[in-house]
């Protein structure tokens, strides 16, 4: 069966859905998701979208902060656009999709405080901000006829021909049936890979789906060891991936150890408002030290109804787990949260393939550099969407017959239905358990070596079962998982220096020279459907 549309996108996140809801107005959309259209980052996003919304902020304070947090590796000119037309933006969330941000006592939007910001610029709804965004904006695309929604839909592959993308193939997990999606304009909204670490905030869905298909189909990636470190995800067995928002620091609430003393001093002059790489480093040197299993975040010094309003979404989950966070501290560790690098990506999307666009998370714009400031992924998600949207009607209008021809369906062969599926959790707790102790917080040339040892291994395993076997959504995951693992690995050995979250105790100082680690496969090696790769 083939899908045709002007525009395709994979991935439900503020970026995806704001491409939708604009290129909509100039062609039929296909918006797929690998599972409900609100799971993705976004909706857990707590903290908030970074935007000068005060007389008393600059852009320029903003452009600067963003530099600094970024370590050296930002590009400027890209921080100074996405800076300065995200106001207007995030207006447009207020005034076109009804999106609700937190006022103060005088009826003026609260502006919250985060680590690396120098002012008050961060918007938020309580502490469920992305929630309140994503949920507007589902709102939106679900009442706009030219966008067709399709749920349980796991993009395989890309289909790219002459180094143009013509489409994908998608498996509909309702039916077992792999499909043609075919588009004049295939976006990549898929989010990051925060689950090939054994620690994270992110949701299951982001098994770097977007950066293995654009990789495997030619596409340029890099900086993928640039994997940022969230310092404080609770700590509990029947938490997994709840995140404690950094807003919380920036209201005062201090970290400390078993024996509550508070340790930050010792490490920045910003103490629990230093950037996220100082701050989890810290805790992860705490911990190393120590032997213990957590620190604590401490807000009980702060008036309960105070932390009941400003943090009712956390204060709920932790009471249920028998934490009353007015009356004791939370306990934390530091845990993978945004992927920084990715498919190498302008601010309107345009890759290094013709006609495929990388928004948000999935992409490597160089806004970032090495080191995302607080509460800017939002904010990049929705600027980039928007721009990336013009950009895609213009080639719409532009393209060339030859992407409009439809390509091969999927050939299954003799594959037969899996016969051991222990074969997927086994690899994918192996992957995710020495990516944690290898290539975390601290690495070192003996443990990237030993990880892509082991990952070399596991990879001829999940090549093996991936071509002997019918599709699987567990096995599509693995595979991404493993594909995007040894991407990180690769750059993180290309890194000969500690810059922003990336921090070697073989390399610890920054080199004099600033650059850019590069992966594209090579032209034999690229697979738009029939053979592994095998490099």
């Amino acid at each position: 069966m083939r899908v045709h549309s002007d525009f395709l996108v994979i991935g439900s996140g503020i970026s995806g859905l704001i491409f939708a809801l604009k290129a909509a107005d100039y062609g039929t959309v296909s918006l797929i998701t690998k599972s409900k259209l609100d799971e993705c980052s976004t909706r857990y996003a707590q903290g908030g979208i970074a935007a000068v919304f005060n007389d008393k902020d600059s852009i320029e304070a903003h452009i600067r902060d963003t530099l600094s947090a970024g370590d050296g590796l930002c590009n400027k000119h890209v921080v100074e656009e996405i800076c300065s037309k995200g106001p207007a933006l995030v207006q447009e969330l207020i005034d076109n999709y009804g999106v609700k941000f937190s006022l103060d006592t005088q009826g003026e939007i609260d502006l919250g405080l985060e680590g690396g910001h120098s002012k008050r610029r961060v918007l938020h709804t309580d502490d469920h901000t992305g929630l309140e965004i994503e949920s507007k904006l589902i709102e939106a695309v679900k009442h706009e006829s030219n966008i067709n929604i399709f749920e349980d839909h796991v993009a395989i592959n890309l289909f790219v021909d002459n180094n143009v993308c013509i489409g994908a193939y998608v498996y509909d997990k309702k039916t077992t049936n792999i499909l043609n999606f075919q588009s004049t304009v295939t976006t990549l909204a898929t989010g990051g890979a925060g689950k090939v670490f054994l620690v994270t905030s992110n949701p299951d869905v982001n098994t770097g789906d977007g950066i293995a298909m654009a990789y495997r189909a030619g596409a340029k990636i890099i900086n993928m060891e640039m994997i940022q470190f969230h310092p404080t995800c609770l700590y509990h067995p029947h938490a997994k991936t709840f995140l404690i928002t950094e807003a919380m620091r920036g209201e005062g609430a201090k970290l400390v150890d078993s024996q509550g003393r508070r340790f930050m001093k010792k490490y920045h002059p910003k103490k629990e408002l230093a950037p996220r790489d100082v701050v989890s480093r810290s805790i992860d040197a705490e911990l190393k030290a120590s032997g213990e299993d957590c620190v604590y975040l401490d807000i009980t010094d702060k008036d309960p109804s105070f932390i009941k309003e400003r943090f009712p979404m956390i204060y709920k989950k932790c009471l249920d787990l028998g934490i009353d966070i007015t009356t004791e501290p939370i306990p934390v560790v530091p845990a993978a949260h945004y992927t920084i690098g990715g498919v190498k990506a302008k601010t309107n999307g345009e890759t290094s393939v013709k006609n495929l666009l990388a928004i948000g998370e999935v992409s490597c714009t160089g806004f970032h550099g090495a080191n995302r400031l607080a509460s800017n992924s939002l904010l990049e998600g929705l600027v980039v969407g928007n721009k990336a949207a013009k950009h895609a009607i213009t080639l719409s209008i532009d393209s060339n017959i030859s992407t409009k021809q439809p390509f091969p369906f999927w050939d299954p062969g003799m594959a037969e239905d899996p016969d051991e599926m222990v074969i997927v959790k086994q690899n994918w707790d192996e992957i995710r358990r020495f990516m944690w102790n290898y290539v975390g917080i601290l690495r070192s040339n003996l443990r990237l070596v030993r990880a892509a040892n082991r990952l070399e291994l596991v990879m001829k395993e999940i090549n093996q079962f991936y071509w002997d076997f019918k599709i699987h959504p567990n096995l599509l995951d693995l595979r991404n998982l493993a594909q995007v693992a040894e991407l990180i690995i690769r750059c993180a050995k290309g890194r000969k220096e500690s810059r922003g979250v990336h921090y070697s105790i073989d390399y610890p100082k920054k080199s004099d020279k600033l650059y850019n680690t590069e992966l594209q496969i090579s032209m034999v090696d690229r697979v738009p459907i029939n053979e592994a790769i095998d490099e």
